[in-house]
């Protein structure tokens, strides 16, 4: 069983995707074309936004939307030590610093009392991640940025679907992002990625500069240094078509979800998802189903030799990774982070799983730890 596979979504959703296909092959257009422009227009739709701007990757939106907020060199934008590699690397391809935080225990978000105390002058946003299954406390960090004249640039790469108080994730700030990797909750078949603004200057910015600055409505005029970092029209047809199943998608993630958590409940050894206090209410939407267990290394090896796939998330906060060793403060104490990364472990968890299948895993769980008979 692998950690994921969206194979059969694939071979059924095939028929409707290889129709939009068919279309772009007659247009003859490839790159940023009709099927761009209506996955935009969709995308707008379904979250609310104002703007929504399709490019090559989540990581290429970060950087386009932390450049077209203004953040550069002399900055400081101030993100959590525990998310993936592109949150602190698009700070730095930008010209700014990261500096690092620590969590929450519960969403894995930036720590707002964390986040306020690591605030200098030099400060020009925060960047909450949201990671798994919930979004950070955006309410109170959107009152702290207020209050202290920043930005908030959210690295929602992960969290179509879910909002607070209404509002979809990516709204609350300056801007936001989404990411389209074949993994998450709505993936393509290779990578893309959107910025969502309700900024229309902001919006200008990264429209042109992800066509290496060219002006939106003259072409060969360029206002700025940008990048190639176009949608494709083929990810694309393949958004599309998938979009049109989402909602579907998000509650059979919560079912499987749900059913993980009925079991694995009753495993005193083990530590469930659950949901961390915050200002507003904010609905779950099941990327991932994070586990946290003190031999976690040792049960990714027992379900390995099982054929069950895992995920670890992640191994080493960003603050101890080799690279970046170099930033202020990288080695504060970040205990919540620090513990995450020795316990955390992702689960199979995609709309393909079967009921038996999670069935399975948790019987292998409750096995490894004793829970039942050979």
């Amino acid at each position: 069983m692998p950690f994921f596979s969206g194979a059969a979504s694939v071979r059924r959703d095939w028929s409707r995707i290889s129709h939009r296909v068919r279309k772009i092959v007659r247009r003859g257009r490839f790159t940023s074309h009709e099927m761009v422009h209506q996955l935009e227009k969709a995308i707008k739709e379904y979250t609310g936004a104002q703007h929504a701007i399709a490019c090559n990757s989540g990581t290429d939106a970060l950087i386009l939307a932390l450049r077209a907020a203004g953040v550069g060199p002399g900055d400081e934008v101030i993100l959590p030590t525990y998310t993936f590699f592109a949150s602190v690397s698009s700070v730095i391809h930008v010209g700014a610093d990261p500096v690092l935080v620590d969590i929450v225990p519960g969403s894995y978000a930036i720590d707002p009392d964390r986040a306020a105390a690591a605030v200098t002058s030099r400060t020009k946003a925060i960047m909450p991640v949201h990671l798994f299954n919930q979004t950070a406390d955006l309410a109170t960090l959107c009152d702290l940025a207020e209050e202290l004249g920043l930005q908030v640039i959210e690295d929602s790469a992960e969290a179509i679907g879910m909002r607070v108080a209404g509002r979809h994730a990516g709204r609350w700030g300056t801007a936001g992002v989404l990411s389209f990797f074949p993994t998450k909750t709505l993936g393509a078949l290779g990578d893309a990625g959107m910025v969502l603004t309700d900024n229309e200057d902001i919006a200008g910015r990264v429209r042109r500069a992800r066509c290496h600055g060219e002006a939106t409505e003259l072409r060969h005029t360029y206002l700025e240094l940008g990048w190639n970092s176009r949608c494709d029209e083929l990810q694309a047809a393949v958004l599309l078509t998938r979009l049109e199943r989402l909602d579907q998608d998000i509650l059979r993630r919560a079912q499987l979800a749900q059913r993980y958590s009925e079991r694995l409940a009753r495993l005193p050894q083990v530590t469930i998802p659950w949901q961390a206090p915050a200002k507003h209410q904010s609905n779950l939407v099941w990327y991932v189903y994070l586990l946290e267990t003190e031999r976690r290394d040792e049960l990714v090896d027992f379900l390995a030799d099982h054929d069950v796939g895992t995920e670890v998330y992640y191994p080493r906060p960003l603050s101890h990774q080799p690279c970046l060793r170099h930033l202020p403060g990288a080695r504060h104490p970040v205990p919540v982070a620090r513990a995450a990364s020795r316990r955390a472990v992702g689960l199979p968890l995609y709309p393909d799983l079967t009921d038996e299948q999670v069935d399975l895993v948790c019987e292998l769980i409750e096995k490894f730890h004793g829970g039942r008979d050979e």
